[in-house]
């Protein structure tokens, strides 16, 4: 008896194990993907890099990686999040090659950290309002978000690019204490206003022109002179161990071939002269 239960205390260990390992197999993301039968003779990439990336970049980074691989033979994985999170994960390991941001303005921080160096610009993230399909709450303008009883969804302001120049905006329209009475939520990115707004948990909320799906929500532009629009930088990081690699990455992202997978995914892609007075 003693012998079949150790083997079964056996064999449910094992079983945690290979759970967990499968769990965590699921917690980076690369853009070489699963091996099929008929990519079975591509050669597998014998080097690769490590990109700290926004959220809210995901599927162009995504599109971009699996260029980047098929052109150059090199891996890529990414590590995406706020960029308050990527900055702090940055500091923790000094381990990885490339940082994009939503915004110059995290590349700022990092940079002020000792973290990067000089960059390139990439696209625009063009701040806009979204409200529920139809409309019902009439919302018109940014100073709508400061009617009593909207309930109003935002990205984190320590943790997001949207959630910082949303911030902006509503001190330049002076509301920001009766906005802030409205908030229900405020997320560490971007793509969870998305999910929030697709289950009808917020009257409005404001993401990038690029994450507006418009079968599930109504968009209003914001005016220019109001608007903080962002313009999301590329470069490498000061500690990475594979300086040509990560080089070429951000070389690749950065230009016409790099910008179009981001045109390709909504971003109005730098430089635009609608955007000229933009700065970085």
């Amino acid at each position: 008896m003693t012998q079949k239960l150790n083997s079964t205390l056996i064999i449910s260990i094992a079983l945690v194990i290979l759970f967990i390992a499968a769990a965590c197999a699921g917690c980076t993301s690369s853009s070489q993907g699963a091996k099929s039968t008929a990519a079975a003779t591509t050669a597998v990439p014998t080097e690769s890099i490590l990109v700290f990336s926004g959220a809210g970049l995901k599927a162009p980074m995504e599109d971009a990686g699996k260029a980047f691989t098929q052109k150059y033979g090199i891996g890529v994985q990414y590590s995406y999040g706020g960029s308050g999170v990527l900055i702090t994960q940055m500091n923790l390991t000094h381990k990885g090659d490339v940082f994009i941001p939503g915004s110059t303005n995290e590349w700022k921080t990092a940079k002020a950290q000792g973290l990067v160096d000089s960059y390139q610009l990439v696209a625009y993230h063009v701040p806009v309002i979204v409200v529920q399909k139809g409309n019902p709450k009439n919302i018109a303008t940014l100073k709508d978000f400061a009617q009593p009883g909207m309930k109003i969804a935002l990205g984190d302001v320590d943790a997001t690019a949207i959630g910082k120049a949303g911030a902006k905006m509503f001190k330049k329209l002076n509301i920001t204490a009766d906005v802030e009475k409205n908030v229900v939520t405020r997320t560490p990115t971007i793509n969870e206003l998305v999910t929030i707004m697709n289950a009808g948990q917020a009257d409005a909320a404001l993401l990038t022109l690029d994450n507006v799906k418009t079968d599930k929500m109504d968009m209003i532009e914001i005016p220019l002179t109001v608007n903080e629009v962002l313009i999301t930088p590329i470069g490498m990081t000061t500690f990475t161990q594979n300086s040509d690699a990560a080089a070429k990455f951000v070389a690749f992202v950065a230009s016409d071939e790099g910008k179009a997978i981001f045109a390709k995914h909504g971003f109005p892609i730098y430089p635009d002269p609608v955007y000229a007075n933009v700065q970085p």
